[in-house]
């Protein structure tokens, strides 16, 4: 069992979890592989319920074979469908890579935008995918990447008592400074990762344990 003296602010203790993840994962960063951000928007469409890993076993061929925005678009969408097939749900997967690229091309003369408003006009781009991609590629904090190792972290250290990702990142944004947006979403997704996973969270090592309500309580002796 582990000590619960806690801040009882939120904000107070959003703040040393994320003093307390630096330190436990100080390397931390983007786990998918890319060289542009074009590859970035399109690796980050393919992590929706897939893990990092699969994704980056997938990329290389798929980034040899298509490795640009113009690629992506012209190309006979079967043939993405293939490559990405062993992610799941890869018909839609590789029709909305295919459509947010077909944009990219028509619209922003090849190039991935750069704010947010029309990164959500990507077909295939929601706000987890425009704050990676402002995040790694352009170094902008537009806000808080949300994925399931965020939700259900953040829901576990009651700093959000929602499961809507856009209203978990509201509360989140409203505690966490705003350069530290991505920083806590990352350092989050490792802690997710290696310790507090979602069937059995290992509250004993957890370094973080006594900054979380939902740590198990000290028994009375």
């Amino acid at each position: 069992m582990v000590s619960t003296h806690y801040p009882r602010s939120k904000k107070k203790r959003a703040i040393a979890v994320l003093e307390k993840l630096h330190e436990l994962y100080p390397d931390a960063t983007c786990s998918l592989d890319y060289e542009t951000p074009v590859q970035l928007m399109v690796a980050t469409i393919l992590s929706a319920q897939c893990t990092d890993e699969r994704v980056n076993k997938v990329t290389p061929a798929l980034f040899a074979r298509f490795p640009d925005a113009a690629a992506f678009a012209g190309a006979n969408v079967a043939d993405i469908e293939q490559l990405v097939r062993s992610t799941g749900f890869y018909r839609n997967k590789a029709k909305n890579i295919q459509g947010a690229c077909q944009r990219i091309m028509a619209v922003f003369n090849g190039e991935v935008p750069q704010t947010m408003e029309e990164l959500l006009t990507l077909p295939g781009v929601a706000r987890k995918t425009a704050n990676v991609v402002l995040a790694h590629a352009f170094g902008i904090c537009a806000g808080v990447t949300v994925d399931t190792h965020v939700k259900r972290l953040s829901n576990r250290l009651r700093l959000t008592k929602s499961e809507n990702p856009v209203q978990i990142e509201r509360d989140l944004m409203k505690l966490i400074p705003q350069p530290e947006w991505e920083n806590w979403s990352i350092r989050l997704i490792y802690h997710g990762r290696a310790v507090c996973n979602a069937r059995k969270p290992q509250c004993e090592i957890c370094a973080i344990a006594n900054l979380c309500p939902s740590a198990p309580k000290p028994q009375p002796v």
